[in-house]
């Protein structure tokens, strides 16, 4: 585990914080685009058939989840901006130690490293 001793430098630094707007803006465009998905269902069975109601409920439903899924992931995403502006990105928020390059590289946001993240969630 040799990146436990290594700091992130400047240029990755802002490699990472790159991602991390690219994502928040990617997020903020798919709520743009599901906003039609969540709206009201309307219950008037004169104008939609039943079936047709259920699946547009259950379409609502599966809308409003992904957007709970896309706030928590901006969340995520500006918890970790924050720590990258108090020079804090990069460490296990657990155990302090240096979170591998290649694990921000897949998730910019995460907050833990490997080991810490294996006890949060043992599944």
């Amino acid at each position: 585990m040799d990146y436990a001793l290594t700091m992130l430098t400047a240029s990755q630094k802002a490699h990472y914080r790159q991602r991390l707007l690219t994502l928040l803006d990617e997020l903020s465009q798919q709520d743009e685009n599901a906003k039609e998905s969540s709206r009201t269902v309307e219950l008037d069975q004169t104008r939609v058939g039943r079936l047709s109601r259920m699946d547009a409920m259950q379409a609502q439903a599966m809308s409003q989840a992904s957007e709970r899924r896309r706030q928590q992931q901006v969340r995520k995403i500006k918890m970790a901006l924050q720590r990258l502006a108090a020079d804090d990105y990069g460490e296990c928020l657990e155990c302090g130690a240096a979170i591998d390059p290649k694990r921000l590289e897949f998730d910019p946001a995460t907050p833990l490293c490997i080991q810490c993240a294996g006890k949060a969630d043992p599944s």
